[in-house]
């Protein structure tokens, strides 16, 4: 069977020599700080907006039930994504933005752990998570709601360094 390659050339690492599904030994990594913050967003209707940031929406406020929801997604993210590590998280924060002119609001998460692999997995579920949770609240009023975008900016610590999404 072909080597399955990741994008530095290396092998995969959550491919065994088989081709099947493994879960990556860490216990052999020293214990870092890391850092990471992801990004995406959710475009809707300027009166959605409105209704979000007067808080009139009939759910309730939607900005603080969709931090609750990204946080808390955060930190189950070993049991929604089948081989993550269970990480002890040390801080996670969701931050939302509004955009006026393209109609959307931004949302960023940021998690930090001492651990022996990164948090980047977390942080991207935090920010789908609040996503979703902005769309549940708000689809009543508006069906036609994209979620988008949603990415790695950066990451910090582990043997491989810090990364940061090239602007």
């Amino acid at each position: 069977m072909k080597d399955p390659k990741d994008a530095a050339g290396g092998r995969l690492t959550h491919i065994d020599d088989r081709g099947g599904a493994s879960m990556v030994d860490v216990s052999g990594k020293a214990a870092t700080l890391r850092e990471a913050v992801a990004r995406g967003s959710v475009c809707m209707q300027q009166e959605t907006i409105n209704l979000i940031e007067e808080n009139r929406v009939a759910k309730g406020n939607v900005l603080e039930t969709a931090r609750l929801a990204g946080i808390m997604a955060a930190k189950k993210t070993s049991a929604l994504i089948p081989l993550c590590h269970q990480l002890n998280l040390s801080s996670v924060s969701v931050d939302f933005s509004t955009d006026r002119v393209k109609n959307k609001i931004d949302i960023q998460a940021r998690a930090v752990c001492t651990g022996r692999t990164g948090v980047e997995m977390e942080v991207l579920t935090a920010v789908s998570v609040a996503a979703l949770t902005i769309y549940d609240m708000c689809k009543a009023v508006d069906r036609a709601m994209t979620i988008s975008d949603i990415r790695l900016m950066e990451k910090r610590g582990g043997k491989s360094g810090p990364w940061k999404r090239p602007s």
